[in-house]
């Protein structure tokens, strides 16, 4: 019998990358002994002190924050059940296309994904509070985010996997990889993240995610 092999996913549910990957996730499960367990970390708070960045993009930023900060509140309150409300939100932000720009631009799709998730509908509260008001949970989502980058360093982005006693960024998927071919990736995958001087595997991305 082949032991499990546990998996912590950090993730932002509004990247599409992040989402991808976790589908792949998903998929693995039905033909590999894992456990994922998912913690969140924040775009937002990645780039905070970009000035790089397009007007557009910093909309987008804005909208994540509510989405994230919740995902904190659930990982740290309701941890059994931020699967589901990953899932959740995920699947109508990424999959039904659904939610918006600026600060409350996915306070909808987070009321519908708590409900989904069973989680209680008061969580909503939480998605526009600062780390010094009352009741925010942006502390815990900023921690959580601090040890997916301790894991993998600062030049990278979302989603991270550490597998075993390793991390890395990535994988980065376009296309959710089903069956025994989504295996096949998850063992390449702990093959390369457990050689200690393995770094970095990249090639110019010419297609968007789409994990639908």
């Amino acid at each position: 019998m082949r032991d499990t092999t546990t998996v912590t996913m950090y993730f932002d549910a509004t990247c599409p990358f992040a989402w991808a990957t976790s589908r792949w996730l998903k998929e693995v499960g039905t033909v590999r002994d894992i456990e994922v367990e998912w913690a969140p970390m924040s775009l937002a708070v990645l780039n905070e002190d970009n000035e790089d960045i397009s007007d557009g993009y910093r909309e987008h930023l804005l909208a994540a924050w509510g989405p994230a900060r919740v995902a904190a509140a659930v990982y740290t309150e309701h941890p059994e059940a931020l699967d589901a409300y990953y899932t959740a939100i995920g699947t109508r932000i990424h999959n039904e296309k659904r939610g918006g720009s600026g600060l409350h631009g996915h306070d909808g799709l987070i009321s519908e994904a708590l409900a989904e998730a069973g989680l209680p509908a008061s969580l909503i509260d939480v998605a526009h509070r600062g780390p010094d008001e009352e009741g925010s949970y942006e502390p815990q989502l900023r921690e959580s985010h601090a040890k997916a980058l301790e894991l993998v360093g600062n030049d990278v982005g979302t989603p991270v996997l550490r597998l075993g006693d390793h991390a890395f960024f990535g994988p980065v998927l376009t296309r959710v990889p089903r069956g025994e071919t989504a295996g096949k990736l998850f063992d390449a995958a702990v093959t390369l993240g457990g050689y200690p001087h393995f770094f970095e595997l990249k090639r110019s991305r010419t297609e968007n995610p789409d994990a639908s």
